[in-house]
């Protein structure tokens, strides 16, 4: 599947906002939101003009979509099937989100980011109830068991990433036995349970899309 493979610090720039791309060089002073860059192809001295309902609605759909590390096509998709489901689409649509493989093993503290998550997936070192499984957007269901393979549970990047676990836990839908490197799902995860997106105006993206 097409994705993106450009400069990820970027896309923050563009956002004007931390979507927390790359792990540990979110939180440093490397990080160029941290150090006020200008956003990509603005010099210093750039003023950003007024922006329209339409450009506002925009803006906060790429930065789902980025956060997510998803393109158009997939992320429309997604939307489509949130606003077919019982109850606010914009709810909906980060509950399908938060099921996704890729954010559930970076949630569970095994990647540093979705990105190391997908890379992860993509080379068979996790696996859902016992089976192997390399694409990244599969959905979990609840009492899904995920897991980190038996000879990968040495690798440095996911014992480095589990560290995480001893400051923040995870969160509530999930438990994690950061020993045997391996959490289940216990329910699906609700919006106001989704702490670190909370000001992401999703019914912006709603009326977005409801154009």
């Amino acid at each position: 599947m097409a994705r993106y493979v450009g400069p990820q610090c970027r896309l923050c720039r563009a956002e004007n906002t931390k979507l927390f791309l790359k792990g540990e060089r979110c939180y440093s002073a490397k990080c160029p939101i941290a150090k006020k860059a200008s956003p990509p192809g603005k010099g210093p001295r750039f003023r950003a003009k007024k922006r329209s309902d339409y450009g506002i609605q925009l803006r906060e759909k790429q930065k789902l979509k980025r956060i997510f590390g998803m393109l158009e096509k997939q992320f429309k998709l997604t939307f489509q099937e949130a606003d077919r489901l019982m109850g606010k689409t914009g709810d909906n649509l980060i509950t399908l989100l938060e099921r996704r493989l890729d954010n559930t093993v970076y949630r569970m503290r095994f990647a540093s980011s979705r990105k190391q998550a997908r890379q992860l997936i993509s080379h068979g070192h996790i696996l859902v109830n016992g089976k192997r499984v390399t694409i990244g957007s599969y959905r979990l269901k609840v009492n899904d068991e995920v897991a980190v393979q038996a000879k990968s549970q040495k690798m440095v990047v996911i014992k480095e990433s589990l560290k995480e676990y001893t400051k923040s836990g995870v969160y509530p839908w999930m438990d994690l036995n950061p020993d045997e490197m391996k959490g289940r799902i216990n329910a699906f995860p609700q919006r106001s349970e989704v702490i670190d997106l909370l000001d992401v105006n999703v019914q912006l993206i709603v009326e977005l899309y409801s154009r």
